[in-house]
């Protein structure tokens, strides 16, 4: 069947969950029309009309698919022809073993490809109700800053009230404004990664006595005040502002982003430092440099008074400071089938945050999955959903029931999550060294990763075929 005889299937929502779903669709030969509200309307922290703007880090994070889940979320993605990753590769700068990128000229690479692409239609319109009747193939994929009017459309839908969480955003700081005379440059265990040298991250170090004194100036600073709606929202573990982290106690930040470990002050080789705050390569041209893990929701002016009592920061300026928001998300195991679809209207499929993954690669992959199986629909067949042994597996089966729920299915029994190696199920085969002995402590955690990646490439694989053999 031509290309000319399939209606589209209509994305919306341009983000990377949105963006990495019509790069599928229309890769598999089907039209696509994305809907993307962006800059008609836009949110409170996107600032450019690009697709897949990333607003939070610039980091995919660790790139290892060895010994790594989302490293191997990586490693699948790139077998599954993702743009995400693609551009990601392709627009990289320098972090250690993690995977990061120039956020501008990613968001760049993205919206080119798409615009280029014959069969993808890209609509700068906001969508401000649910789909009409005659769109029979939608992915909703608008992220955590749904628009109002939309959640407020997509909530009457499902009779659900929306869960929500807060994210945070760490600031940005101008490269020459650092003083490299107390910092240095180092990766962790002089670890290189993709485009990196084993010295890629920016460190300055902290005694005991500036930790404190850190600590003590961060709980005291003023900190964004919340409206009465936000009183009980959450927040997502894996995005904690660092004055929430100080609040569960003094030395929480040492055991976060702040940890020393791996580490050597070349000025000071023979006395550790007490802790670390790391900045990481912002862009490609390495003028930028965010600061790990330093999500905040302090008052700007208290960030900028606080940040420069940082050893190396004392001069620094800033390209963005930190901020909040909230995010939205469903509660996916009731709501959606395997397929990503809505139980009560399945023409409807829902993609990225808003289904409760969490983390940019985490986002894309379930729009990859997303796309493929509106793909597959409007092409006559239905896929089988990848093994839950494999990383892309295992994060739509959490989504999509993998969760515990209580026994009135409590929708706070659903929270946002990270891929992890939680999420995979058990080995079937004891772990054993070489010589047929059981491992024990750190190498015994090593081998069980690395047979889990193994297996997960292994199955991968099998599914790919079988699915293009249904094809």
């Amino acid at each position: 069947m031509s290309t000319e005889q399939h209606s589209p299937v209509h994305v919306i929502g341009g983000g990377l969950a949105g963006a990495e779903a019509a790069w599928q669709i229309g890769n598999a030969g089907v039209p696509v029309v994305l809907h993307e509200m962006r800059p008609k309307r836009m949110t409170d922290v996107h600032t450019t009309e690009g697709l897949a703007e990333l607003v939070c880090s610039n980091s995919f994070r660790s790139d290892d698919s060895d010994t790594n889940a989302v490293g191997q979320l990586h490693w699948e993605m790139r077998q599954l022809n993702s743009l995400v990753m693609a551009q990601g590769d392709y627009h990289q700068v320098p972090a250690g073993g993690a995977l990061a990128v120039d956020r501008d000229r990613f968001s760049q690479g993205v919206t080119a490809a798409l615009e280029a692409h014959p069969l993808i239609t890209i609509d700068r319109h906001e969508i401000t109700r649910l789909p009409p009747d005659d769109w029979d193939n939608v992915i909703v994929a608008t992220g955590p800053l749904t628009s109002p009017d939309l959640a407020t459309a997509l909530r009457s839908l499902t009779g659900e009230a929306d869960l929500a969480f807060f994210d945070a955003i760490a600031p940005i700081v101008h490269r020459d404004s650092i003083d490299l005379d107390i910092a240095w440059f180092q990766s962790r265990y002089d670890k290189s990664g993709p485009g990196g040298s084993g010295a890629d991250y920016i460190n300055c170090p902290l005694t005991q006595a500036q930790y404190a004194q850190f600590i003590a100036a961060l709980l005291a600073a003023e900190k964004v005040s919340f409206h009465e709606w936000e009183s009980s929202t959450p927040y997502f573990d894996g995005c904690l502002p660092i004055e929430v982290m100080a609040e569960r106690g003094t030395e929480t930040l040492r055991f976060g982003p702040m940890k020393p470990v791996g580490l050597t002050n070349p000025r000071n080789p023979n006395e550790k430092p007490y802790a670390v705050v790391q900045l990481r390569q912002d862009n490609v041209l390495g003028t930028l440099f965010n600061i790990v893990g330093f999500q905040t929701k302090l008052k700007h002016a208290e960030q900028v008074r606080l940040l420069r009592t940082i050893p190396g920061l004392e001069r620094a300026e800033f390209a963005r400071l930190g901020g909040l928001h909230r995010n939205t998300y469903i509660n996916s195991p009731k709501l959606l089938d395997d397929k990503l679809r809505l139980r009560t209207q399945t023409r409807l499929r829902f993609a990225g945050q808003i289904t409760g993954c969490e983390g940019y690669v985490e986002s894309a992959a379930v729009g990859l999955l997303a796309g493929r199986f509106a793909a597959a629909e409007r092409l006559g067949f239905l896929p089988s959903a990848p093994p839950v042994t494999t990383a892309i597996g295992a994060l739509l089966v959490h989504i999509t029931g993998g969760h515990l729920p209580t026994e009135k299915d409590d929708i706070s029994s659903f929270q946002p999550m990270n891929v992890n190696f939680g999420l995979f199920p058990p080995l079937s085969d004891p772990i054993v060294a070489a010589d047929g002995k059981r491992l024990r402590g750190n190498a015994k955690s090593l081998a069980r990763k690395m047979a889990m990646t193994a297996r997960a490439k292994r199955d991968l694989g099998s599914w790919t075929m079988t699915n293009m053999a249904a094809e």
